[in-house]
């Protein structure tokens, strides 16, 4: 086994990493928003890495998503600016129905746009009463005519109010579906979330009677559960990325304070308590960096089959994230505690990372039933 990045991967890895440090210094405003930044997102398009999040038959950048590749590019993005991570991100979380459930269409249609970032897609999968348990979901797609009529309300979807169309997941009959549906279709509100503590572009959704073609469904009929599966294969394995790159950046801030800070007669680096919690920070970060990469290897062969290590990579990662930014504030004392800086930034970003795309319990319980299914 090869544990080393080959050359295609570290020249991904270098142009993100590039692009990230470029963006560095609009990371305070872009985080602090609910809207899109608009110098960021003129940025990640001049960048060309959302070609990432499409095959190169749409203007993509490789033959099919690699998981990897966008692993690697979440990694640098997060650990400068978590508003570039998310707008990232989304162009793939957003697209990846219409990838490989499509029609002709739809791909040609808006897949170049996604690779250019000329337009921004959002995944609508979260209700105000279902959450993880995506069988409560009570928005619907009813026949009506030669079309769909689409009925209810989602909540805390990412790219909401700046969408140019929404991938839906609804109830079609005892089935479920996914439908994509232009954001300017009559009958579509968007109602600004309640503001979070790491900010977001994110809203509300609510459909009313919005009419739509019955050439919108993705996939057939009941296709809905499956398209929602393969799409957290590839991009839950993601999150895991993004908090590996969280973790790093908080360690090398944590790093170059306790390197020049002296206390009781030396470098705070060189007490041990302070050595100790570093040293199993770097430690953790490594660990989580090697089960999302070979997670992320598998889910670019199979990403259904491939869930459930999606999921422990994100658990794991995400996870982890949470206790080596914890560490790093208590080891920076009470400059880790100062709003406005980078460390604090890092920490109120990633408690959030232990909910979104699969609460951490809720990813426990699928892991768990895996495993009894699996010993002898």
């Amino acid at each position: 086994m090869n544990f080393e990045l080959d050359d295609k991967y570290l020249a991904i890895q270098g142009r993100a990493r590039e692009f990230a440090r470029s963006i560095a210094h609009l990371a305070p405003e872009a985080d602090s928003m609910s809207t899109v930044h608009t110098g960021i997102l003129e940025n990640l398009r001049e960048s060309g890495l959302s070609r990432l999040m499409v095959p190169a038959a749409y203007g993509g950048e490789h033959e099919k998503l690699d998981p990897l590749a966008i692993c690697l590019v979440r990694e640098a993005l997060m650990a400068q600016c978590c508003h570039a991570d998310s707008l990232f991100a989304m162009q793939g979380i957003g697209s990846y129905t219409i990838n490989i459930a499509g029609s002709v269409e739809q791909r040609e249609h808006w897949l170049p746009k996604i690779a250019s970032a000329e337009c921004l897609p959002a995944f609508a999968l979260t209700e105000p009463d279902a959450g993880s348990d995506l069988k409560r979901v009570t928005t619907e797609i009813a026949t009506d005519g030669d079309g769909f009529c689409l009925n209810g309300d989602k909540s805390f979807i990412s790219n909401a109010g700046a969408a140019s169309y929404f991938i839906v997941f609804a109830r079609d009959g005892s089935d479920y579906s996914m439908v994509l549906v232009s954001a300017d279709a009559a009958g579509i509100r968007v109602v600004p979330t309640p503001e979070i503590i790491a900010p977001h572009v994110m809203g509300e959704v609510q459909f009313d009677n919005v009419r739509i073609p019955a050439t919108a469904r993705l996939g057939s009929k009941g296709d809905g559960m499956r398209l929602v599966l393969a799409t957290l294969g590839v991009f839950r394995v993601s999150v895991a990325g993004a908090a590996v790159g969280l973790a790093q950046a908080a360690l090398e801030e944590a790093v170059r304070h306790t390197r020049t800070r002296e206390q009781f007669g030396r470098p705070m680096i060189r007490l041990g308590p302070v050595a100790q919690m570093l040293a199993d920070c770097w430690t953790e970060i490594e660990m989580a960096r090697l089960i999302t990469y070979r997670a992320a290897c598998m889910a670019g062969e199979d990403s259904v089959k491939s869930v459930n290590y999606s999921s422990m990579a994100k658990l794991g990662a995400s996870e982890m994230a949470s206790r080596v930014v914890d560490r790093c504030v208590q080891v920076m004392g009470r400059f880790g505690l100062v709003v406005g800086t980078k460390m604090e930034r890092l920490y109120r970003q990633a408690r959030p990372m232990r909910i979104y795309e699969g609460a951490s319990e809720v990813l426990r319980l699928g892991i768990a039933k895996e495993l009894a299914d699996r010993v002898p």
